[in-house]
């Protein structure tokens, strides 16, 4: 494959898109980037974000040698922003807004079909796209003999129906916190569409990887690339944890049975003054009784920046993710790389990183007898939190995020 011939499309960038950029860039194949918002230096969104009440854009900042590769689709975009300050609710109601997620997502996939069909001059020799973006440019692509690279960050969604629904009868009460099984035929249809075009598939863990076995038909080979690990801290643990004192649990994420929630206040109600749980989230649901009720009895924090959430796993003992449906779990990567192992579920990136009783600790997603054992296992036995610190930094060492940028780069090039 000849230089910078792959285009990488999606709308926001995080994490894991940014290192797929740096991976394409370094490895002397990317051809373009498509976004919606791109903050760099002079331009139009960094000077937006020095006004006061849009400093957000500064969260669509990227790295600077990324701008002669970026090209910005932003109508849509701005006004989804303009539309939720505005309150405006039913343009941007999922699916259906005139600015919903999904309306950005789809506007550029097909701005980059047209590009790409529109192009004579142009020589593209891949698109790397990402679930719910891909349709309209993997089209195009098929059609023009370019190489369709699929990343699917999250389970394939026949498998979450299989597992949530059954949530949804275990715990009627949190019904309304699992907002995954909402999407119509028709978004459904487009992501198996998606799938059915691509020549290669990138997913971030073997549980995203065994989602895949209810997909209805044959699929090219699915390459398996865990994410990085951020940073390790340099800090060491200022707090003893002895014997017979409340355990600091911390648990981040999304406050849906999705995640789990149910369990861990389960657990922790049973396990009573042996530990002390502290919530960062935003509700998935307002009107969720059991959700409000678990909340009260804990320290809740709405948000927070991303440094005060790394602080804040540094100083706990414990992160807890009972995750029942994860394509990996960033937060697992954060939380080991302050030193702070996890206990976690098999639905997720936690057996892929976690050696179970070493680093961590995995157990069965849903079993609230599971989670409460090791919980109380841990309590009794505090020198195994301390032990697994330390292993969980190592762990974290040997897989900073050059190593995820290095496989993908060897298995784009295998393909």
């Amino acid at each position: 494959m000849n230089k910078r011939q792959i285009i990488l499309i999606h709308p926001t960038g995080n994490a894991n898109v940014r290192a797929t950029l740096q991976a394409l860039f370094e490895g002397k194949i990317l051809k373009k980037f498509f976004t919606s918002i791109a903050c760099f230096n002079g331009n139009i969104f960094e000077k937006l974000s020095k006004v006061k009440g849009l400093s957000e854009f500064n969260r669509r900042r990227f790295d600077e040698y990324l701008k002669p590769f970026t090209t910005v689709v932003a109508f849509k975009e701005l006004g989804r922003l303009l539309a939720l300050k505005l309150k405006l609710n039913l343009l941007v109601k999922h699916e259906t807004g005139k600015l919903s997620v999904d309306a950005i997502y789809q506007s550029l996939d097909k701005h980059v079909a047209n590009w790409i069909g529109n192009s004579t001059k142009e020589t593209v020799g891949g698109i790397y796209a990402y679930e719910d973006g891909a349709e309209y440019a993997f089209k195009v692509a098929k059609r023009k003999g370019i190489k369709t690279y699929y990343d699917l960050p999250t389970g394939y969604w026949r498998t979450k129906i299989e597992i949530l629904e059954a949530q949804r009868n275990s715990y009627p009460e949190w019904r309304s916190t699992i907002s995954a099984l909402i999407d119509s035929d028709a978004k459904l249809k487009r992501k198996d569409h998606e799938l059915e075009m691509a020549d290669c598939i990138f997913v971030a863990s073997q549980f995203t990887a065994d989602s895949l076995r209810t997909f209805p038909g044959n699929l090219p080979k699915v390459s398996i690339i865990p994410y990085g690990f951020p940073e390790v801290t340099t800090k060491a643990k200022t707090r003893e944890i002895l014997k017979d004192t409340p355990l600091k649990l911390l648990f981040v994420g999304s406050l849906s049975q999705q995640k789990g929630i149910a369990n861990l206040f389960e657990a922790v109600d049973i396990l009573g003054d042996k530990v002390e749980l502290t919530v960062v989230g935003r509700k998935s649901s307002f009107n969720c009784e059991a959700l409000n009720k678990g909340l009260s009895k804990h320290r809740w924090i709405p948000s927070l920046p991303h440094p005060e959430i790394l602080e804040l796993m540094h100083a706990s003992d414990l992160l807890v993710f009972p995750t029942l449906f994860d394509g990996f779990g960033l937060v697992i990567t954060e939380s080991m790389s302050q030193g702070t192992p996890v206990v976690t579920t098999y639905n997720c990136a936690g057996p892929d990183l976690i050696e179970n009783g070493k680093n961590g600790w995995l157990f069965n997603a849903g079993s609230t007898v599971e989670l409460t054992a090791i919980l109380t296992n841990l309590y009794n036995q505090p020198e195994s939190i301390s032990i697994a610190a330390k292993h969980a930094i190592e762990t974290a060492r040997q897989r900073p995020w050059s190593k995820f940028r290095q496989e993908l780069i060897e298995k784009i090039n295998e393909n």
